[in-house]
C-alpha cells in the first residue's frame, strides 16, 4: 500500500491563523500510523492568496486534498477515511 502524503503549511498566514497547533500533527501521525503516512512541512500551499473555493487558513493537504481551517482532529478524520478506503 502506498503511504498517504500529508503536507502541513508552515507559512506565516497559516501559522497566525492557528497552524501552530498543527505542529504536533507530525509526531501524532508518526506514532499512530508510522508505516501508512508520510508527513512534511510546506513553506506555503498558496491557497490563501487566491480567490478560489478554499475558505480559510490554516491549510493541510492529504494526498492532494486541501483541508481548510485545518485542525488536528479534522486532518486525522480525513486520514482515517482514506485509510478505510484503501482497505477495500
Amino acid at each position: 500500500m502506498e503511504k498517504i502524503q500529508v503536507e502541513i503549511c508552515m507559512g506565516t498566514t497559516c501559522f497566525i491563523m492557528g497552524g501552530e497547533s498543527l505542529q504536533e500533527l507530525a509526531s501524532i501521525l508518526q506514532r499512530k500510523y508510522p508505516d501508512k503516512v508520510d508527513t512534511k512541512g510546506i513553506v506555503c500551499h498558496g491557497l490563501c492568496n487566491t480567490d478560489c473555493q478554499y475558505s480559510k487558513a490554516p491549510y493541510v493537504k492529504v494526498d492532494g486534498e486541501a483541508i481548510s481551517e485545518a485542525t488536528v482532529e479534522k486532518v486525522l478524520a480525513v486520514i482515517e477515511r482514506k485509510l478505510g478506503q484503501n482497505e477495500h
